[in-house]
């Protein structure tokens, strides 16, 4: 940094005043002398006046040298004093010339002065000592004498100090302006590099931006080049992909062609085992049913298709466990046909069942098959166009209510069907799956029961008096509420297990709820004498009291041990029967008026009008009683009654099963 002016020259003054200081002392102490010896002889009055450096007073008349005096002030002092030495005696000091007092710089502060002797050109050292007075002796003037000479040399000394304080201080200005100019050169330089680091950070910038879009760049090409080997990777397998289906498309074109192939061959052994089936039915006639009578027929899955319009679901009346259900139009017969389900793995067995009991057994409320399909397992029965006893309980679709005549009714029918199954040999036949959706109603309410796909057949032992000890070990199935509680937990399924499921029909006939809690619910009623209020109001006016006695026959059926349940042929039909007499229906289950009670419009020949005694079937598919198709074909017609077109062939088939039905509904009356 640079060093200020003052700074030299306040050190250049502190110097000269140590050598001064030196000078001024004896000097001081002349004077003293002289002063003392003047005012002695003249009488002055004297004062005391103290140098700045703290030596001893000396005396000068009439005035007093004040340590914060001027320099000019103590200047004064000196002459007048002087003067008064030379004016008070004649043989004074002569000439004497005073000495001049200048003024010291200060320190800084300028608080400090001291005295020195520039100048003695008037100083005659030569006068002779007559010029002092007597009093002032030898031994003063030589102290004089020295101090002249001190102070020659101190002048000497101040002199060359002056000398060396201004070329120092010409040396401090030129290193000053030394300094100011490197101080120049360093802000410019530090400018300048200021400069240059502010175009240093923004190069570094631009080279961190330039890095930035480097790595962005790298990046995509990476990802790009990524990208590339996944598709090249992709385009590899799907060649391979492409070759592989190819070699796939050509095995199974292969294999199609071999499928087509053994087809084409099982077509041709289907025809060969048909037409053979055919003829030696045509041979064994009668005898081929060893003593059973088989009430059925088959049928083509193109019939089918054709029935159902290709399965349209316009036509669908139902769907269960086992398939859907279908109304058709088979051989112009309205039918029901129940198609087995893709994924029912019961289907294919339960088909077989329903096929071996109901094709064997005929009963007026056992649901009719008409045939079978049994290329595709399908089911065709006769169609009951009043639907289930559960949509009639529910009113399905606004339809009246069941009349209690009709409940009770229903009732007895059920009943005796089911002493059918128990009682048929050489096995007693077990339905299993007994509930209202199994039980359907034909135009005039009669009851049908179907669905026999999980029923079982049971041995009959010739000495055991009661079947109830008879069992099968399965796994319980069916609906949850109407399940036998003992077969539920044991497994064994018995004829009491029907017995048990009549008793909550029964149940729900007279009181139209649902199956659930029933039992406690009517068991309540009774016992708190409120049952005339659970009875089913939509049925009509209940006679109460065969109400109540049916109502405590259905909770005797729905006991939770087998054997505390009641039998139906002493129990139940004994009550029943009396009851569906007391409604005005004979013992034959015939309902109303003859009048009333039309035959299945499937029992009529298209020729005659009429019921069918000995129904055949023709080319076009109708069935026709054999005598009037025989009288149309003889008359010289080769063409179908119905339909107008040219018959194949003339050759008629007997329709069985249509005519075992027709002969049981004759009958029935």
């Amino acid at each position: 940094m640079e060093q200020p002016p003052h700074r030299f020259r306040s050190q250049s003054d502190t110097m000269e005043r140590t050598n001064r200081a030196k000078l001024t002392n004896p000097v001081q102490d002349l004077f003293r002398r002289a002063s003392s010896v003047n005012m002695e002889k003249y009488g002055g009055r004297t004062t005391d006046a103290t140098s700045t450096d703290g030596t001893e007073p000396f005396s000068t008349p009439r005035n007093r040298y004040e340590p914060g005096a001027s320099p000019e002030e103590l200047d004064q002092v000196i002459r007048r004093s002087v003067s008064g030495y030379s004016t008070g005696s004649s043989a004074g000091l002569g000439d004497f010339t005073l000495i001049h007092w200048d003024g010291v710089e200060g320190s800084e502060n300028g608080s400090s002065n001291s005295c020195r002797l520039p100048h003695s050109k008037d100083l005659n050292p030569s006068s002779p000592p007559s010029v002092l007075d007597g009093n002032v002796d030898d031994t003063l003037y030589h102290h004089l004498e020295q101090v002249m000479i001190e102070a020659e040399n101190a002048k000497r000394d101040a002199f060359q100090e002056g000398i060396r304080r201004e070329k120092a201080e010409k040396d401090a200005i030129d290193a000053i302006r030394r300094a100011k100019a490197s101080e120049v050169l360093y802000n410019e330089e530090l400018r300048q590099r200021k400069e240059m680091e502010e175009e240093l950070a923004k190069e570094r910038q631009e080279l961190e931006k330039m890095k930035k879009i480097r790595d962005e760049v790298m990046e995509e090409l990476r990802a790009a080049l990524d990208q590339k080997s996944l598709l090249e990777s992709q385009i590899a397998e799907s060649d391979q992909m492409v070759m592989s289906l190819e070699q796939k498309i050509i095995s199974a074109v292969e294999l199609l062609k071999n499928y087509k192939r053994e087809r084409d061959e099982l077509h041709v052994e289907r025809d060969n085992a048909l037409r053979e089936a055919e003829e030696l039915r045509e041979k064994q006639g009668e005898a081929s049913s060893s003593h059973i009578p088989q009430f059925f027929s088959e049928f083509s899955f193109a019939e089918i298709e054709e029935a159902t319009q290709n399965f349209n679901p316009s036509l669908k009346i139902g769907e269960g466990g086992y398939g859907s259900i279908f109304k058709g139009s088979l051989r112009h017969t309205q039918v029901a046909i129940k198609i087995l389900n893709a994924h029912s793995k019961q289907g294919p067995s339960e088909f077989q069942q329903e096929v071996d009991v109901l094709s064997k057994l005929r009963h007026q409320n056992l649901i009719t098959l008409i045939g079978a399909c049994p290329e595709a397992w399908i089911l065709i029965y006769e169609y009951l166009p009043n639907g289930s006893l559960e949509d009639r309980l529910s009113c399905k679709d606004n339809t009246s209510p069941l009349s209690w005549q009709t409940r009770i009714r229903i009732a007895a029918e059920l009943c005796s069907v089911l002493i059918f199954l128990h009682s048929s040999k050489p096995h007693s036949i077990v339905h299993g799956d007994l509930k209202p959706g199994n039980i359907l109603l034909d135009a005039n309410f009669v009851s049908k029961l179907s669905d026999f796909g999980i029923c079982r057949l049971l041995p009959r032992g010739e000495s055991s008096s009661n079947d109830t000890t008879i069992c099968w070990r399965t796994d319980p199935k069916g609906t949850i509420p109407y399940i036998d509680p003992e077969f539920f937990s044991s497994g064994e399924l018995t004829t009491k297990s029907d017995v048990y499921s009549f008793g909550i029909i029964l149940l729900q006939l007279l009181t139209g709820k649902q199956a659930v809690r029933i039992i406690k619910d009517v068991q309540d009623a009774l016992d708190s004498g409120k049952f005339e209020t659970l009875l089913d109001p939509l049925a009509g006016d209940w006679p109460f009291v065969q109400a109540e006695q049916l109502a405590r026959l259905a909770l005797r059926c729905c006991e939770m041990s087998r054997k505390l349940r009641a039998d139906l042929v002493s129990d139940v039909w004994r009550v029943l029967e009396p009851m569906r007499a007391s409604c005005g229906c004979s013992s034959s289950f015939r309902l109303g008026t003859e009048e009333h009670f039309q035959p299945p419009p499937y029992f009529i020949c298209p020729i005659f009008q009429e019921v069918m005694q000995d129904p055949h079937v023709a080319a076009d598919g109708y069935t026709y009683e054999a005598e009037a198709l025989k009288g149309w074909l003889d008359s010289g017609h080769d063409t179908s009654p119905m339909t107008n077109l040219k018959l194949e062939h003339k050759n008629l088939v007997p329709n069985r099963a249509l005519r075992s039905a027709i002969q049981e509904w004759l009958q029935q009356l």
